[in-house]
């Protein structure tokens, strides 16, 4: 008897794997040869990086993921009700799609079937997002895209002709330039139809204490998952940096509004990468700059949306005003 498929509703668009591997040497060598030495937070995210992100979400002091669930929690059903016919649900970052089975869950009981299209620069998240999610949905099809951002964009461009909610959470909108948000999101604008929506997460300004817990827990998860960004270039490149000759330090900018990370050097030292013939002198104190969080205010949310020509249909608060979801469709 032929046996079917573990995975008859699954499939992956990806990358090739050389360029994803050439990308990140090509940044490595670039960002830690500048003056003020930075790596993209993108490269944060290889296998572990997204086992410890995920880890990072259940720490008591990291309230983003248990505020945005308590919204979908009580809005997912209204969401899925702005659709009449079956759509399709499309993630930017989608990771674990966690918090998502609970629209997966709204759109299912509205129209029986989904058209689910997560887009995640990490494999091995989506794989094992997909076979949680296919077990228990049957209604559900997956289409799985291992990419970054932009070109994820251009391949959702071409696989979703009907309606479609793209869902942008988790308050990555933060991870750009106030500027370069606002860019992003209006090529996030023109992938959309007249009857699509966007659903994004928006993380709001709020105290220091909170701010700088949130990005330096007690219990160190966030700094290991910073400094994984160095574990992978000792695997992956042939460095030298080791586990402990960094530091991870979260610091908010009040003026800027936006947590800063970096990793600091503890000590005066030169670090060779093999696989790039580099070696590269790091004085004690001196930091690679590796991520920014921007916070908004609802007067900034509002700027960022109209400069992408996104108009804002729904907003809703967690009951303790921390995080937002913003309902928005093209203007």
């Amino acid at each position: 008897m032929l046996r079917t498929s573990p995975r008859p509703r699954y499939r992956l668009s990806e990358t090739p794997a050389e360029l994803d591997a050439a990308d990140f040497a090509a940044a490595v060598a670039a960002g830690l040869s500048l003056p003020k030495k930075s790596l993209p937070c993108r490269f944060l995210y290889d296998a572990r990086g997204s086992r410890l992100f995920e880890a990072i979400c259940a720490v008591p002091e990291y309230y983003l993921t248990r505020a945005e669930h308590e919204i979908l929690v009580a809005r997912a059903g209204a969401i899925a009700e702005c659709f009449d016919e079956p759509t399709t649900l499309a993630e930017l970052g989608s990771g674990s799609a966690r918090k998502t089975r609970l629209l997966i869950e709204a759109f299912l009981s509205r129209h029986g079937t989904l058209r689910y299209l997560p887009i995640d620069i990490s494999r091995s998240a989506l794989a094992a997002s997909a076979d949680g999610l296919l077990e228990r949905y049957p209604g559900l099809e997956v289409h799985a895209i291992a990419s970054e951002y932009h070109a994820g964009l251009r391949l959702l461009r071409a696989m979703t002709p009907g309606p479609k909610l793209l869902a942008w959470l988790g308050s990555n909108v933060g991870n750009f330039e106030r500027s370069e948000a606002a860019g992003f999101l209006r090529r996030v604008r023109h992938a959309l139809g007249a009857g699509d929506r966007l659903l994004l997460g928006v993380d709001l300004r709020k105290p220091r204490a909170i701010l700088e817990a949130a990005y330096d827990d007690a219990r160190g998860v966030t700094a290991r998952f910073t400094r994984n960004l160095l574990v992978r270039i000792d695997r992956e490149l042939g460095g030298r940096f080791g586990p402990d000759s960094f530091v991870h330090r979260a610091r908010w900018c009040e003026d800027e509004g936006k947590i800063e990370i970096h990793l600091v050097s503890r000590r005066a030292q030169r670090i060779a990468i093999t696989a790039l013939d580099l070696e590269i002198d790091f004085a004690r104190g001196e930091a690679i700059h590796v991520e920014d969080s921007f916070k908004y205010s609802p007067a900034e949310l509002d700027e960022l949306l109209k400069a992408a020509s996104l108009r804002c249909e729904e907003r809703w608060l967690d009951a303790q005003a921390r995080f937002t979801l913003a309902l928005c469709a093209p203007s």
